[in-house]
């Protein structure tokens, strides 16, 4: 039986690599759609918890689905069973090294893995966002070490992730699924899988296109952003609200889209993957001007906020050395539990070199969990909202801040989401 007739009668065994906040929706999905699948990842702490279950991200409720996982899901730390997977989808993290550059080791050791167990017709697909080229130039010869030819021996594509976590209004099914493939006979493979789990799926004519597709979505976000965050620090000099100039604009029923400012920028995405494209562009002589400058202008708002902090605690007559200074959100964005590349952890780190003491508030992350950049604040607790503490940073716009009294708490406020709508001498927008 060959692999499109697996995969049409739901016999094909799917392995999903990285049982993260892209994974473990994919794994869900196929389970749904009556496939078995077989979740890879290294972490024995999460392959133990998904056996007995169990989720260990927030808004991803396995028991919601137990009965469509029972008998259809197994995860694993044990690479081998690689070698019993038709379908073979990776989700595994592209984050950026210390200079700024691309960091692939773990894609490449993830190849390098595959390449050790990989079989006659099997289909390797790479969701993880990166440059062009990665999929049909550098994971294809890691693959092709193997002695098997992709478009020959296996079926070789890239579709890139477009997860929003806690995201009510997409989800994996309803959301479009771009998908390039090597050849055409690894383009209807991949095609083939995805119709299985999603409602439409986007076909272009190679892994290159679908890898910048994935850069160009992202890349559009983070200019816009800069764009409105630039606007912000002008008109506050200007004595103009920037979110009531936004709410303004976009009653304009065409042309423009609204885009919103924060306190820099957060998530796996937006941070990180333009960076892949302007480090890619050296390859071919071209300086990524506009992405370079909208990136220096995001990187920039943490001190522009730090700066603001400063203001508030003048105000009262106190200096941000000695202060308490309580963060509220550690998310990167509102009613989630995803904390990756936060910019909470850069004013948290701001703020200490500057000598306060710097607490933090988020009823989605009770606990620091450990990450690569930012070990050192690892098990640190959240704290209580109470005036114990001399400023307070709203830096994410979780639903519950919404419901906090802060003019009872006589402590000055720094507002970086719009969050406080009252007008208090000791508020603060950022």
């Amino acid at each position: 039986m060959n692999l499109l007739t697996k995969i049409d009668a739901k016999s094909a065994q799917v392995g999903v690599l990285g049982l993260g906040y892209v994974g473990l929706p994919l794994v869900i999905e196929f389970c749904r759609a009556g496939f078995h699948v077989c979740g890879f990842d290294l972490d024995e702490t999460k392959v133990n918890l998904l056996n007995a279950g169990k989720s260990y991200i927030r808004h991803i409720d396995l028991s919601a689905v137990q009965n469509e996982l029972k008998g259809k899901f197994t995860a694993t730390t044990d690479f081998s069973k690689l070698a019993n997977m038709d379908c073979i989808i990776v989700c595994v993290p592209t984050p950026l090294n210390k200079n700024r550059e691309p960091d692939m080791r773990y894609v490449f050791s993830t190849a390098q893995t595959i390449s050790q167990y990989i079989c006659r017709d099997q289909l390797i697909i790479l969701e993880s966002t990166t440059y062009p080229g990665t999929t049909d130039h550098d994971v294809r010869a890691i693959l092709e070490k193997s002695g098997l030819s992709a478009g020959r021996d296996f079926h070789l594509a890239f579709s890139p992730e477009r997860e929003d976590p806690n995201n009510q209004s997409f989800t994996v099914r309803t959301i479009p699924k771009v998908v390039g493939g090597y050849t055409p006979e690894c383009l209807a493979a991949a095609r083939a899988l995805y119709s299985s789990i999603v409602e439409r799926v986007v076909p272009v004519s190679s892994p290159r296109v679908a890898e910048a597709a994935k850069l160009l979505e992202n890349i559009y976000r983070s200019v816009n952003i800069a764009l409105v965050n630039e606007l912000k620090m002008l008109f506050d000099r200007m004595d103009i609200d920037v979110w009531e100039v936004i709410d303004a604009a976009k009653t304009k029923p065409f042309g423009f889209h609204a885009f919103y400012p924060g306190p820099g920028l957060g998530g796996h995405c937006i941070p990180i993957d333009p960076f892949y494209l302007t480090w890619k562009a050296r390859e071919y002589e071209f300086n990524t001007r506009f992405i370079e400058l909208a990136g220096e202008i995001n990187n920039s708002m943490p001190d522009y906020v730090v700066m603001k902090c400063m203001k508030a605690l003048n105000s009262v007559g106190k200096h941000v050395h000695g202060s308490k200074i309580l963060i509220l959100g550690l998310a990167y964005k509102a009613n989630v539990d995803d904390c990756r590349e936060s910019p909470s952890y850069r004013l948290m780190e701001k703020l200490e070199e500057l000598g306060a003491e710097v607490n933090y508030n988020d009823p989605y992350i009770p606990i620091i969990p450990p990450s690569r950049e930012y070990a050192k604040y690892a098990g640190r607790q959240s704290q209580s909202i109470d005036s114990s503490h001399d400023l307070m940073l709203i830096a994410t716009a979780h639903d519950e801040y919404r419901d906090v009294d802060f003019r009872a708490l006589q402590t000055p406020i720094v507002d970086t989401r719009n969050i406080i709508k009252d007008n208090n001498p000791i508020f603060f927008k950022a």
